[in-house]
């Protein structure tokens, strides 16, 4: 099975780890497999990069905010499931794209920052759903949304702000 595994290339695995609809046996031991083989593959720091690092920061975060009141008052835990998605989110990220800051949320969410300035930033909440609610603040334009995130590819509209947000603006650097 690990010979299947490593001739796939890594959004293939990542598309096998995210999961789906299959119900087999044999779907769910394809998925298995192929989450460890990323969460392997993403300790490298060899083979992963920055991505290894924010990932690592991640499940740091999310270890600490883990129990009921985290905060000293009513925080809820982070949620499972919103953790998985933020893994997600990051794995999908293309590589030419700043990685974000972490921060945990109240209501067990976790929000991913970009900040460029006090003026410039660009901020998207993760939860449990597929639904990503995200803001901005450029200068004197401000912002707000909700995109739907299918744990394989980051929408195009965000890639758009963060690009913006981050000053970076020469099309041939941001590879969608």
């Amino acid at each position: 099975m690990y010979r299947i595994i490593q001739d796939l290339d890594y959004l293939s695995l990542l598309a096998f780890a995210g999961g789906g609809s299959a119900v087999s046996q044999e779907a769910e031991a394809v998925k298995k497999v192929a989450d460890a083989f990323m969460r392997s593959t993403e300790r490298s720091l060899a083979l992963f990069g920055k991505k290894a690092v924010a990932l690592s920061t991640l499940t740091e975060m999310v270890d600490d905010c883990s129990e009921h009141g985290w905060d000293g008052e009513a925080a809820t835990a982070i949620d499972q499931v919103a953790f998985d998605q933020a893994r997600q989110f990051i794995r999908a990220l293309p590589d030419n794209v700043p990685i974000p800051e972490f921060a945990p949320e109240p209501d067990g969410s976790i929000s991913l920052d970009w900040f460029a300035s006090q003026n410039r930033l660009f901020s998207l909440s993760i939860g449990p759903s597929n639904r990503v609610a995200f803001a901005w603040l450029d200068g004197m334009e401000k912002g707000h949304g909700v995109v739907s995130f299918d744990g394989r590819n980051v929408p195009q509209r965000v890639l758009n702000e963060v690009k913006k947000i981050s000053g970076r603006k020469h099309a041939g650097l941001w590879v969608a």
